[in-house]
């Protein structure tokens, strides 16, 4: 029985699959996927915000000067420390960039 969890980028329309302790950001880079840009990977930096749109899920400890309390109860999150209970759909909210 698989796990994992689709999780779905509205923008890009990228998707793909993300285990329940496994970081959406992790799950997108060990997939090949570039729908969200990625920074420090640990919840400080910002780079990775995004909305969830629909689905569970649970966050690990976030910087709060990037994502206020206020916004994580209004599904923004670090997709770094964004972990799925459920299928996700979400938005990016910063633009990927293409040059290395």
């Amino acid at each position: 029985m698989d796990s994992s969890y689709e999780v779905r980028e509205r923008i890009s329309g990228q998707v793909f699959r993300c285990l329940p302790e496994q970081s959406v950001l992790r799950a997108m880079e060990e997939q090949g996927k570039r729908c969200v840009p990625v920074g420090c990977r640990g919840g400080g930096c910002g780079l990775c915000k995004v909305r969830v749109l629909s689905g569970d899920y649970q966050c690990g400890r976030m910087s709060c000067s990037q994502v206020p309390p206020e916004a994580a109860k209004q599904g923004l999150a670090l997709a770094c420390q964004l972990y799925p209970r459920a299928d996700l759909y979400i938005e990016c909210l910063r633009q990927v960039r293409t040059n290395p």
